[in-house]
């Protein structure tokens, strides 16, 4: 009996410890709506932040990506998509969601560093090996028989940012000096120089065959089906296609003047809220921040905020570009939106398939 007795409190032991380990070990689930060349940069820093995540709370984490063109995906959050946290292309989308949905904070992209960017990018020209079309620049983009590669700004933030660079390359091209552009003694020059902008960046589109959603199928379009001479791309994806495919079938050109892009990202507040997961989507996000995430986002081919928790030898990769911002070309992304890309904007005049 004494035996009986002591094996029944060691099966009982072992089955409180048992249910006390699996209440430890309860998991959650969060979903990162992203935008398309996220893809590997993701896919590594979520196994990264979900090791962290149960060493530091015990708690395991499944963490759902849904990927697109930025444009199209902030649509999808404001249309009922619930997103834990969006790391999209650019921060009008993100305003969209706040403004529309009312989903998000006014004050979100003063909740993290570097205005809620953890990293940057640029735009860069891809081109076959050997660059048989000479394409230096912007300049040359709009010569006879060169055949273009870009996705659509209505859908794509990538697509937004390719038109902008190009049209800051004219305006700089025909200023001289972008400082003029908020000086009103320069103000019948200017107006001359945006019309030549406008004409400079209908060109560059008429030279397009297709318009993809979204940047990864518009590098699909490039790589894969061999269409078109030149790709307007994210520098990270440019990289990431000679890497997979070989220096010896493409090669990136720097232009002379390009746009500094800063993807921003945020939790989506009335959505943490209501699923109860504020704590860890916070995390989610200030850990892009940390040395581990600054460290991927280098490896990835992104522009880390803080460079000085990359590794060197991923930092020698960045080429120096002179880079102006939004700010200083189109005023914010609300302006560059209204005036270029809302229905009947320029994009809606210029464009014609």
């Amino acid at each position: 009996m004494k035996l009986f007795r002591l094996a029944r409190a060691i099966a009982t032991f072992v089955c409180i410890g048992a249910a006390a380990a699996t209440a430890g070990a309860q998991s959650r689930t969060i979903l990162n709506v992203s935008y398309d060349p996220t893809r590997e940069l993701y896919k590594e820093f979520n196994e990264t932040f979900k090791k962290h995540w149960r060493e530091t709370t015990g708690e395991n984490l499944n963490i759902r990506m849904s990927h697109g063109g930025a444009g199209k995906q902030a649509r999808s959050v404001i249309d009922g998509l619930e997103a834990d946290v969006v790391t999209l292309a650019l921060a009008y989308d993100i305003d969209a969601i706040g403004e529309i949905a009312g989903l998000v904070a006014e004050n979100w992209q003063s909740r993290l560093p570097n205005d809620s960017s953890p990293y940057t990018s640029t735009i860069v020209f891809l081109v076959r090996k050997g660059n048989p079309k000479n394409i230096k620049d912007w300049d040359d983009l709009v010569r006879p028989g060169i055949e273009i590669i870009t996705p659509n700004p209505k859908t794509s933030g990538g697509a937004r940012w390719n038109y902008l660079a190009a049209w800051g390359y004219a305006l700089k091209k025909e200023l001289g000096d972008l400082s003029k552009l908020k000086d009103h003694a320069y103000a019948s020059e200017v107006a001359e120089a945006q019309q030549k902008a406008q004409q400079f960046v209908a060109t560059i589109l008429k030279k397009v065959p297709v318009l993809d959603t979204g940047a990864r199928g518009s590098t699909t379009t490039f790589v894969q089906r061999g269409i078109g001479d030149v790709f307007l791309s994210w520098e990270n994806e440019a990289f990431l296609a000679v890497q997979e495919l070989g220096p010896d079938k493409f090669e990136i050109v720097v232009p002379s003047i390009s746009i500094l892009a800063q993807p921003p990202v945020t939790v989506v507040d009335k959505v943490v809220d209501r699923r109860g997961t504020r704590d860890v989507a916070e995390a989610y996000l200030k850990h892009l921040y940390s040395p581990a995430g600054q460290r991927l986002a280098a490896k990835h081919f992104y522009r880390p905020a803080e460079p000085r928790h990359a590794d060197a030898v991923d930092l020698k990769r960045f080429p120096k570009v002179d880079l102006f911002t939004i700010d200083e070309v189109f005023g914010s992304w609300a302006e560059a939106q209204k005036i270029h890309f809302d229905d009947g904007g320029t994009f809606d005049r210029v464009y014609r398939p």
